[in-house]
């Protein structure tokens, strides 16, 4: 099924119009194909038909049709075709206008690279629009061709926002298997530079998100209170019920944000312990061999006179010396618990 929602995707976009694919809803779940010419000419007829246009929006002409053919006022029709991505939702008369946020799932993307997508919805007819192709869109289509997708515009509407708050889930339980996975290792046999890394990585992405979907609350409370009366009061629950998933989203993206700064702060704790053990250890030695070094540095001196000089036992004179130093050094770094 992904594979031949894609190929509908490139097919369409080979095409020089922006319409990536455009449906008639019946009423009962199914829906009937239109192509951009017959949905721009397109006037509701039978009861509970519902036009659902997905558009390119940076395609030429798109800006022109929702002014001319659908009488959307001029800020509007560029709000919608804007690169304004900031999540946001107002009500317009009888109309209903939003900017929504989704996770970027598209190969080589990361997380925080979010995808927008404009709607524009008067009851009947329902526009979306994106520029970067978006997942979510596909998978209502999917359920719309085998019969079994949304009734109306409002359950269209609302079902587009569960898949994409859904998604959201998707990336925050990926982030929790890095995180556990990481919690997992044992730094003393990883590379604890790399683990750094990845755990910022992790951080970056938390914060991404929560900074980008934060809005999205806002947005959708604003749908929920809103919207004109053809959205539902059943569209109006399940929305109220999908924000608060969505409140628990971002509570728990901020666990993940703290579990990581908790991981990442025992990590550093562990490598400045270890670099205090090394320092620690070479104070050790530098104390050991410092009146060691001062004793053979002073019998070394070349100036005349230096007792022992002619006697053959003096060598082993000094080597005793050094040694009783040595162990009382010992003694004493062991009575004083420095090690």
């Amino acid at each position: 099924m992904v594979a031949r929602m894609r190929d509908i995707d490139q097919n369409t976009e080979a095409d020089d119009t922006p319409l990536l694919f455009g449906r008639v809803l019946d009423g009962h779940g199914g829906c009937q194909p239109v192509t951009w010419d017959e949905a721009r000419e397109w006037r509701p007829g039978k009861p509970g038909e519902v036009l659902w246009v997905h558009l390119c929006r940076n395609r030429p002409g798109v800006e022109e049709w929702l002014r001319e053919e659908l009488n959307v006022p001029e800020p509007t029709a560029e709000l919608l075709v804007s690169d304004e991505t900031r999540p946001r939702a107002f009500r317009e008369g009888k109309t209903i206008v939003g900017t929504l946020r989704g996770i970027n799932f598209n190969p080589g993307a990361e997380p925080e690279d979010m995808v927008s997508m404009q709607l524009w919805c008067d009851g009947r007819r329902l526009v979306t629009l994106r520029r970067n192709p978006l997942q979510t869109p596909r998978e209502i289509l999917a359920d719309l061709d085998a019969g079994h997708g949304p009734t109306d515009a409002g359950a269209t509407i609302t079902q587009l926002i569960e898949a994409m708050v859904a998604r959201m889930n998707r990336s925050i339980v990926d982030m929790n298997d890095h995180i556990d996975q990481l919690e997992d290792l044992d730094p003393d046999d990883e590379d604890t530079e790399d683990m750094l890394d990845r755990i910022s990585v992790i951080r970056r992405n938390c914060l991404a998100l929560k900074r980008h979907m934060s809005p999205q609350h806002e947005a959708l409370e604003r749908i929920s209170r809103d919207a004109p009366d053809w959205f539902e009061d059943h569209d109006r629950r399940e929305i109220a019920e999908t924000i608060d998933r969505l409140r628990r989203y971002l509570d728990d993206l901020d666990i993940s944000k703290e579990s990581a700064v908790v991981l990442q702060d025992d990590l550093r704790a562990r490598t400045l312990a270890s670099s205090e053990r090394t320092q620690y250890l070479l104070t050790i030695v530098a104390a050991i061999f410092l009146p060691l070094g001062f004793i053979t540095g002073l019998l070394g001196i070349n100036v005349g006179g230096m007792p022992g000089t002619d006697d053959g036992d003096a060598f082993w004179v000094v080597v005793i010396l050094c040694s009783a130093i040595l162990m009382v050094q010992l003694f004493l770094f062991r009575k004083w618990k420095w090690f």
